[in-house]
């Protein structure tokens, strides 16, 4: 049958019209959208309830719970519904951490008692288990309500032997850093991903671009420096935030036993129960391949001497493979997860020549960059938007001590490069000068571990410690980079600690973060001559020791005195001996060297010296 003209014309235009609305549908798509070099919030993505969340398990290529099988790790997923209604594919954000599925709790015992002589033992503690939590499909709400609006996926996976995850935690091993490998392999199709723990039935990541960035804090921010470490194609940028990028200076320094600040007595078999959160069924074998073999032989509290097996839980020995472009962001009065450790990572990438930044701020531990920074990095990397981050004159983003942390001072990079060292020498009578005398001396103080630093830097006098102090800055002083000591000591025992801070005086009481303690560090003088094989000392015999305190960049303020404070045990980092030790210093042959923006002149200025 045959339609009339006018009913074919009426048909034509509304097929014509259906074609063009379904080619207006088509044409608007929902797509990230960029301004000023970062991704915006796009409202299509924003709704939450929209989102589709799924879990998965990612096989690995390691079996480190003995039952002859391949490691899954799980693994959850946060995505726009644009992925599945449009076929829309979008880079990721990542986070993996061993702390989602619940920690062991804090009772008396689980820490090492430090309550002893410097080369001794002690009883065995407590090992707490973890009860574990959490509910299906969702591992973790990080990162999800920053990261999807603006046109990302976010991914989440526990870590070896914690929540779902098989496998044991090795607290730095290498599954802890194969793990992450494997998910981003999964991620590019070349790893397989399951729909339950056991089973067959395969999961692939169709909505995913392969582009990668990895970011989280502490332990969540030392997991994306270690699958960079494997150079795995795909991941494109990483965000570490106070990462522990080596255990040995996390629980050790110099050759001193020294525990992480806020946790006296952690070591790292501390951190394995705290962590170990898997399968209960699994624990045993976990606990006596991991915990009481491996760690217990290798981690030696007893000399606190470098090995392999610390060797092989430090990154910076692992960078060779490294292509992701690295942002690191940490601050300078992080006393658990030491600024060092951001600062030997960011030191090695630009030697490398890989993308690197840092941004540093002046409190404790944790804190990110700022969130368009974050944004700039992975707008770059993940979207491959041409913004320009990569060419950045200044390589370097330091929040000052009175400005808010969304406020960075842009620096060419650090240290300062105008920051030259100034040495400085101890000379009787209190004094901390730039005149060296050479004049024979020395100094004796006794050690007692009943006085905290704070309370012999404050004390009048004490023989408790040495304490040499500059004269009144008449000027702010800038100081970038880390300062080095160099000091000749004697013990009267076979061991004794040595500890070493730099403070701002007169000290004050309920300042900021940022007042009073400069920096500091800590060494053993039995590893004077080597990190990897201590010597009893000979009582009376001077010892030549030469290392760096942590990194900082603070101004001191007019009025105050730079104190250079000698002591021996620290109340807060070291293990505890008996009070009496002596520890006598040669003064000609100590000095401070100390980071100076501007250098001597600089420094004389300020001090008139």
């Amino acid at each position: 049958m045959k339609l009339p003209l006018k009913s074919s014309i009426v048909l034509a235009i509304a097929i014509a019209s259906f074609t063009v609305n379904c080619a207006q549908q088509a044409s608007e798509k929902v797509t990230p959208v960029f301004k000023d070099g970062e991704a915006q919030i796009v409202e299509a993505f924003n709704n939450p309830d929209e989102w589709i969340r799924h879990d998965l398990w990612v096989e690995t290529t390691f079996d480190t719970d003995g039952d002859g099988k391949m490691d899954r790790m799980h693994v959850d997923v946060t995505r726009p519904k644009q992925t599945e209604s449009e076929g829309l594919k979008l880079p990721v954000v990542y986070e993996s951490s061993p702390y989602y599925a619940g920690v062991a709790p804090d009772v008396e015992g689980v820490f090492w008692n430090v309550k002893h002589e410097i080369g001794e033992t002690t009883n065995e503690r407590i090992h707490p288990e973890v009860t574990r939590r959490g509910k299906r499909p969702i591992i973790s709400n990080s990162q999800i309500k920053t990261w999807v609006p603006r046109g990302y996926i976010v991914v989440h996976s526990s870590s070896p032997g914690t929540g779902l995850s098989q496998g044991a935690p090795t607290v730095g091993g290498d599954n802890e850093t194969l793990a992450p490998k494997a998910v981003i392999d999964w991620l590019n199709g070349r790893a397989k991903g399951y729909t339950s723990p056991d089973g067959n039935e395969e999961v692939k990541a169709y909505w995913s671009t392969g582009k990668v960035g990895m970011t989280g804090t502490s332990y969540n921010g030392t997991l994306p420096l270690a699958a960079a470490t494997t150079g795995v194609d795909g991941l494109e940028a990483i965000i570490p935030i106070a990462p522990n990028t080596s255990y040995y200076h996390y629980y050790r320094s110099n050759g001193l036993v020294r525990s992480p600040g806020g946790y006296l007595g952690e070591d790292i078999d501390v951190l394995y129960d705290y962590i170990h959160s898997g399968a209960e069924d699994k624990r045993p074998y976990n606990n006596k391949t991991v915990r009481d073999t491996e760690m217990k032989n290798g981690m030696d509290r007893i000399t606190g001497d470098y090995n392999d097996f610390w060797a092989s839980r430090d990154y910076l020995n692992d960078m060779e493979p490294m292509n992701a472009a690295l942002l690191m962001s940490h601050g300078f009065n992080d006393w658990n997860v030491m600024p060092e450790h951001s600062y030997r990572i960011y030191k090695a990438a630009k030697e490398k020549g890989l993308p690197a930044m840092i941004y540093y701020h002046q409190n404790g531990h944790g804190g990110p960059p700022p969130v368009s920074m974050m944004n700039q990095w992975f707008t770059k990397y993940l979207h491959g938007v041409d913004n320009g981050v990569e060419n950045l004159e200044n390589k370097a983003y330091i929040v000052r001590e009175d400005d808010k942390r969304s406020e960075p001072t842009a620096y060419k990079d650090y240290p300062n490069p105008d920051a030259e060292m100034v040495s400085l020498f101890p000379n009787t009578g209190g004094v901390l000068t730039t005149i060296h005398t050479k004049r024979l001396a020395k100094e004796t103080l006794v050690d007692d571990v009943s006085f905290s630093g704070a309370d012999l830097a404050k004390a009048e006098s004490s023989n408790n410690r040495l304490l040499y102090v500059t004269s009144e800055l008449k000027e702010d002083l800038h100081i970038s980079g880390l300062a080095k000591i160099k000091i000749s000591v004697a013990s009267s025992k076979l061991a004794a600690n040595l500890s070493v801070w730099l403070v701002s005086l007169p000290w004050e009481e309920g300042v900021k973060i940022t007042d009073n303690v400069i920096t500091r560090g800590w060494a053993d003088p039995q590893n004077s001559k080597s990190l990897t094989e201590s010597e009893p000392l000979v009582p009376g015999q001077f010892y030549d020791l030469v290392f760096e305190l942590q990194p900082d960049d603070q101004v001191i303020k007019k009025g105050q005195n730079i104190g250079l404070m000698i002591f021996s045990s620290d109340q807060d980092f070291t293990l505890h001996p008996k009070p009496g030790t002596e520890l006598t210093v040669q003064l000609h042959k100590t000095e401070l060297q100390l980071p100076v923006v501007g250098g001597k002149e600089e420094f004389n200025e300020a001090t008139e010296d």
